[in-house]
């Protein structure tokens, strides 16, 4: 079965018509979320200017909640969370009014505009946030938020007064484990903790789940199969290895399980390898990390792979390793760092290699032709009218069912580029 293949003419017309008039919609409501969000700043301003007439001790906290009682009354909601989001407001529209400004011309949705915010939080210099700003709302004008959080916290480490190191060091001071009842018998575990650690234990509880749901590792006894999703498994796995140090639940008498071991990928710059550069690494192609941290795993690594990339425009020339092993692997997991079907964040480690043009049709198995696609993504591209054609250079072209073009862009790599301008900073 292959999805609107027999949709008729109308159908599709239908179609694109419901995708404009969902474009539009959309943005019509960001725009009256920053409108609104305006209008909490401007309500926040006024409390803070009566307090500061009138020299109040509480720096504005009574008129603040005086000014939130009223807009609560008006809504028919609770005043403390009008307080709330009147802060919030506040903060935005004060410290990232550029961003703010853009959500409320349409060109980035709220999403957009909240982790492009969360990102650059740190930056105290009103200069830095400004130039910062400049670049992600161009960037958040064509990809979607999560793509844009990620880079966002990229970006806004060239912004950062203080380096990683000094702040990863106070960051550290705040680890900690807790527990939150959510009730019917469950109750959450959050753990804080350095990144590549959190994320090689994720990644650990991964292996060890798909592990699980090997047809070999189910009990042959057993009357049915598990049935357990990977979620559910991560989590029984992981409150088996907390109270027994060891997968007593669910290990086989070879201790395959307990014998798996996280992995996480760092791409950390070769000038702050062996240069001793302040350029922070990046985890998993999500989160910067600390350059200590960075040479620390380099160092205890069995092997690295090596990616080459253009001096100017930072675009993956090559990727290759000093031991033998599949280059071309390396070479499209480097590249393409995530799904490549527009929108899609899924990292690439968890994706399949997908020929563009099927290999049965005379397509080559050839970086120009591949790219990763997470399992959601390669399904429909093979069975609805959805089509991706190479361009070159990474960028593909996907065509929707109502004949729309989107251009997908390979994430640009975390690397050292060199530009005449010092001040323009290439993505």
């Amino acid at each position: 079965m292959t999805a609107l293949a027999d949709a008729t003419r109308e159908q599709v017309a239908a179609l694109a018509a419901l995708t404009e008039m969902l474009v539009d919609v959309e943005r019509t409501i960001s725009s009256l979320q920053a409108a609104r969000d305006g209008i909490l700043a401007v309500g926040s301003r006024l409390a803070l200017e009566v307090a500061e007439q009138a020299e109040h001790p509480d720096q504005g906290e009574m008129s603040a909640r005086t000014v939130a009682a009223e807009f609560a009354a008006a809504l028919r909601v609770s005043d403390r969370t009008v307080q709330r989001r009147m802060a919030d407001a506040a903060w935005v529209v004060e410290r990232f009014p550029m961003v703010w400004e853009a959500q409320g011309a349409g060109r980035i949705s709220a999403a957009h505009a909240r982790v492009v915010c969360e990102a650059g939080e740190h930056l105290d210099d009103a200069a830095s946030r400004d130039a910062y700003a400049t670049q992600m709302i161009v960037f958040a004008e064509t990809e979607s938020p999560a793509r844009v959080g990620r880079m966002a916290r990229r970006v806004a480490e060239r912004f950062q007064a203080r380096s990683i190191e000094e702040r990863h060091l106070d960051a550290r001071e705040k680890r900690a484990v807790w527990v939150k009842d959510v009730g019917d018998g469950m109750t959450q575990l959050g753990v804080l903790g350095p990144s590549a650690l959190v994320h090689g234990v994720f990644d650990r509880l991964t292996q060890m789940a798909e592990a699980m749901q090997e047809p070999e590792s189910q009990e042959p006894e057993s009357p049915e199969p598990d049935r357990r999703t990977i979620a559910q498994l991560r989590a029984d796995l992981a409150l088996d290895l907390l109270l027994a140090g060891a997968p007593v639940g669910h290990g086989d008498s070879e201790g395959s399980l307990a014998a798996i071991r996280g992995t996480v990928s760092i791409t950390v710059p070769v000038t702050t390898l062996i240069a001793g550069d302040a350029t922070p690494a990046e985890l998993n192609g999500r989160t910067p990390v600390d350059p200590v941290t960075a040479r620390r795993f380099a160092g205890a690594a069995s092997g690295w792979d090596r990616i080459l990339t253009h001096p100017i425009t930072g675009t993956v020339l090559a990727v290759d390793r000093y031991r033998p092993g599949s280059d071309l692997r390396r070479h499209l997991r480097a590249r393409d760092q995530r799904c490549r079907f527009p929108t899609c964040g899924y990292p690439s480690t968890d994706c399949d290699i997908d020929h563009h043009r099927d290999a049965v049709l005379g397509g080559s198995t050839a970086e120009s032709n591949l790219g990763h696609l997470c399992r959601r993504h390669h399904v429909l591209k093979h069975h609805s009218p959805w089509a991706v054609e190479p361009l070159g250079g990474g960028l593909y072209a996907w065509t929707s069912p109502t004949g729309k073009v989107y251009v997908d862009r390979p994430p640009p790599q975390n690397t050292v580029t060199f530009t005449e301008d010092p001040e323009v900073a290439p993505f």
